[in-house]
């Protein structure tokens, strides 16, 4: 059996190295018809991460990439929406051309670098990233993986300052920490305020650095045709893009560009010999977009994915015993979904019982202050309690006081009625005496 086995796969490898070509027609070729209709019909997702530092013409860049007011006055750029601290905003916007839909996904980092202690500045952009990429994850895992939006960062342009003095600490520091998270396409801001010579020259100077620090930068792809291998020679050789952003459309010979005026002439944003807006827009929207996208899932998401999901499992059965005793392949900051779930299993259970022990505390406070208020009402209605017995007992001393003044007084009283009447009897009788003697 084992030896049919083996040569019935001999038999497809032969048949898979052969080359035939078909005497009539089939169908199959129409194949990449059919996936240009579907996919044509399903619309596409791209999300792409602007960094630097305010006033570098961001939103300027954006708009004239592609060719659409995404920010204006009435809804200006986040930079000037959003008070000067690290934030990550993304904006949404259908963009449609020929038929074809592009959900185009806008992130923006207004206040990255404008503080005075940029420390960790970098640490709101990677949270959004890893963010984006466990959503992915979370859609890949559940049971219905019909609807999966894809919110992940596919390429992030990174705007430098054009000092003419090399990249700054911060820029090295957050293109090192991002560089294995997200594709950087290294860009010269505002690159009209400097001459060819120091343009060529800070280009040369940023390159270098790249190097010496070991930042990997989006690496374009090889392929077997003449004519892209020198399209993508051409760009190396250009990077990083120096890049001019205008939403102002001015007349030059005849013909109207966007561009910016100054005394000495205009300085037109789609020619090549000013700046390298177009090689930038070719380069992002023509020719690699869908590669940056290839890159992110086959690359930065799989890193990501291959962190989360790599054998992550606890040795043994109890995870109670064996809590924290994890595999020599875990990673630092990746789990399983087991691990995962068992992790905020136990957080859960931790909060919960803070939480519990801190509203048996508050019980137990309010329970003492109601009883201390009881104690205070009881005392102090004692207190009363007595206060109006004394008063009560005082009352009726006095009255009994008067009463007995008044018997006293009812009896003086009484004597003194008794002596009177006795006088009026003794007067009467010694009248009525008197009378008689004269009588006789």
């Amino acid at each position: 059996m084992s030896g049919r086995e083996t040569s019935v796969g001999e038999a497809d490898v032969g048949i898979m190295g052969q080359q035939k070509n078909l005497e009539g027609y089939v169908g199959f070729a129409n194949l990449p018809n059919q996936v240009y209709r579907k996919s044509v019909k399903r619309g596409f997702e791209f999300t792409l991460m602007v960094v630097g530092e305010s006033g570098l013409g961001k939103s300027t860049l954006i708009n004239s990439l592609f060719l659409t007011d995404l920010y204006s006055p009435e809804y200006p750029g986040p930079s000037h929406r959003i008070k000067k601290t690290v934030q990550v905003e993304q904006s949404k916007v259908l963009v449609k051309e020929g038929g074809v839909q592009l959900l185009l996904t806008i992130v923006d980092t207004p206040g990255f670098g404008d503080a005075v202690d940029n420390s960790n500045c970098w640490q709101p952009v990677i949270d959004y990233i890893d963010s984006k990429f466990e959503d992915y994850l979370n859609a890949e895992s559940r049971v219905n993986r019909r609807l999966m939006p894809d919110s992940r960062v596919q390429c992030c342009l990174y705007f430098i300052a054009p000092s003419g003095h090399g990249l700054k600490p911060l820029d090295i520091e957050f293109m090192k920490r991002l560089h294995e998270k997200v594709n950087i396409i290294p860009l010269i801001a505002k690159a009209d305020t400097m001459t060819p010579e120091e343009c060529q020259q800070f280009k040369k100077q940023i390159m270098k650095e790249i190097q010496e620090h070991k930042i990997k930068i989006y690496e374009f792809p090889e392929t077997d045709d003449e004519e892209e291998m020198k399209m993508v020679r051409r760009i190396k050789d250009r990077l990083p893009l120096a890049v001019v952003g205008s939403n102002t459309i001015i007349e030059v010979n005849g013909k109207r560009v966007r561009g910016r005026q100054y005394p000495w002439g205009v300085a037109e944003v789609e020619n090549g010999e000013h700046c390298d807006f177009t090689i930038l827009r070719n380069m992002l929207i023509r020719t690699h977009m869908q590669d940056l996208k290839d890159v992110t899932n086959n690359v930065h998401y799989e890193n990501y994915r291959s962190r989360k999901l790599a054998a992550v499992t606890y040795n043994g059965v109890d995870n109670n015993k064996n809590k924290g005793q994890l595999t020599k392949t875990e990673t630092t900051d990746g789990m399983s979904p087991l691990a995962q779930m068992e992790e905020e299993r136990r957080d859960h259970v931790s909060k919960m019982r803070k939480m519990e022990q801190e509203m048996e505390q508050v019980f137990e406070m309010k329970v003492k202050e109601k009883l201390q208020k009881l104690r205070d009402s009881e005392a102090e209605l004692q207190r009363r309690h007595e206060q109006m017995k004394k008063n009560l007992e005082a009352q009726h001393r006095e009255l009994e006081e008067r009463r007995r003044q008044h018997e006293e007084e009812k009896v003086g009283w009484e004597a003194q009625q008794r002596i009177l009447e006795q006088q009026k009897l003794d007067a009467s009788r010694t009248l009525e005496k008197n009378k008689k003697k004269k009588i006789f």
